[in-house]
């Protein structure tokens, strides 16, 4: 049984997947927080747009490989099509990478992509700008603290077309606006038993 978490920067997807996999006793694939291009991105997005997304898209290629390997039943925090089809093609149409990169980075990923699963289930975390704003600050990254409203903005226009237009598995939405989690777990419930029923079926 694979598992994704998909939303944008700070829309509780990582704090999701810890919840789900502890309760569902299933095997974690974090995203890699340790990207050693985050900071110098977010100062200048136009010089490092290109370096940052190569390095996002080695480490997701390298958990694809894990997850087809495993065998195990699992949930990833995010995935390799939300950093092509979202974050890269976002930065190129912000003319924050250049034409030439985003040929040469998508020819990367077409190459990979045959080999990558898709998820049983792909629970899509909806939020405003301002929840995302409001969790950026609270979780307290000095290099998210310069995040611009606009760059959230269009990575939500992107994660709507994507899930509505080009994504083709299974998706559960779930709107953080109206729906904290954290403050009311039992939210999750219903999540829980979908995925324990996916589960029992594998």
């Amino acid at each position: 049984m694979y598992i994704a978490i998909a939303g944008n920067i700070g829309s509780g997807k990582t704090s999701l997947t810890t919840i789900l996999a502890e309760r569902c006793k299933t095997k974690i694939y974090y995203e890699d927080c340790d990207n050693p291009y985050l900071g110098d991105f977010y100062a200048d997005m136009n010089r490092w747009s290109f370096n940052l997304q190569i390095y996002f898209l080695g480490s997701r290629i390298e958990q694809a490989a894990e997850i087809i390997n495993s065998g195990e039943d699992l949930i990833q925090d995010r995935t390799i099509f939300e950093d092509a089809h979202i974050f890269a093609a976002n930065l190129h149409e912000m003319g924050l990478m250049s034409s030439r990169d985003i040929t040469s980075y998508m020819k990367v990923f077409e190459i990979c992509s045959f080999m990558i699963p898709t998820p049983d289930l792909l629970i899509y975390l909806k939020a405003s700008v301002p929840t995302l704003v409001s969790q950026i600050q609270k979780r307290g990254r000095d290099y998210e603290m310069s995040i611009d409203e606009e760059y959230l903005l269009k990575l939500n226009e992107k994660y709507e077309y994507w899930v509505n237009n080009i994504y083709k598995g299974t998706v559960l939405t779930v709107d953080i606006d109206k729906n904290d989690f954290i403050m009311n777990p039992e939210l999750l419930d219903p999540i829980v038993a979908q995925i324990m029923s996916l589960k029992e079926s594998k």
